[in-house]
């Protein structure tokens, strides 16, 4: 019987952001842990204390709202600052998507440019690099995939030791991993299904007191993206027991 693995999930959300219970639920389902495994600490308190990083086995970081890592608020800083120690720094076993994402390609030295033409909300097909191809969590979603989106801030340069393995018409960088490290980031949801986006995206709508229309394109572009939600366990099986 192997022990649990113990995760903590760093969440960029504001208090009463229903998106918080959701996303860790999301993460739960998705690693087939149940939620108590997966506990919380939210980064607009600061960075995760070294008392706290003991007591857990990885660090999940998902999406965030409100919130960009270009922005100025000064947990953001502190945030990437914690990326590049710990995650950067120390190697520790660490799956990041979007906001998560982001914050990778920036505490590493890499580039992050607000895109809003290029924005990509819904479900787009994105292909493998020939480094994807050969990654072993990668390359069994297949050369091309279906993956669920919602950002419109995106790498523009990854830095020296972080490795491309997907990309989309608008957006070069879809996945990344670290040379020689348990650490891998996505700038797509692979925590979230077809539904599960819906569901995050009605909601952020429906915050701004607008209506959806029914032929609105990004419902219509909306499908299932099963491959995509192999990722997290597999990576999750990677890590020493």
């Amino acid at each position: 019987q192997t022990m649990n693995r113990r995760y903590l999930l760093l969440q960029a959300r504001d208090p009463g952001d229903q998106m918080a219970s959701h996303e860790h639920n999301c993460f739960a389902r998705t690693l087939g842990v149940p939620a108590a495994d997966i506990q919380i600490h939210s980064l607009l308190e600061g960075a995760p204390s070294d008392a706290v990083l003991e007591e857990i086995d990885a660090i999940l970081v998902g999406g965030s709202g409100d919130y960009s890592v270009l922005g100025d608020q000064p947990f953001v800083r502190t945030f990437l600052d914690f990326l590049e120690k710990v995650v950067v720094g120390r190697k520790f076993p660490t799956f990041a998507s979007c906001f998560g994402f982001q914050g990778l390609v920036l505490a590493g030295g890499g580039d992050v440019i607000c895109d809003e033409e290029g924005a990509e909300v819904g479900t787009f097909k994105l292909h493998l690099t020939n480094e994807g191809s050969d990654d072993p969590l990668m390359s069994d979603v297949g050369q091309t995939f279906y993956a669920q989106l919602g950002h419109k801030d995106r790498a523009e340069r990854l830095p020296v030791g972080m490795v491309n393995l997907a990309f989309s018409e608008r957006t070069p960088y879809q996945a990344l991993r670290i040379d020689g490290a348990p650490v891998f980031a996505t700038q797509f949801h692979p925590e979230l299904t077809r539904e599960d986006n819906e569901m995050r995206y009605r909601t952020y709508w429906e915050s701004y007191g607008n209506h959806l229309q029914a032929e609105d394109p990004v419902l219509s572009s909306l499908r299932e993206s099963p491959e995509t939600s192999m990722l997290l366990p597999r990576w999750a099986e990677t890590l020493k027991k």
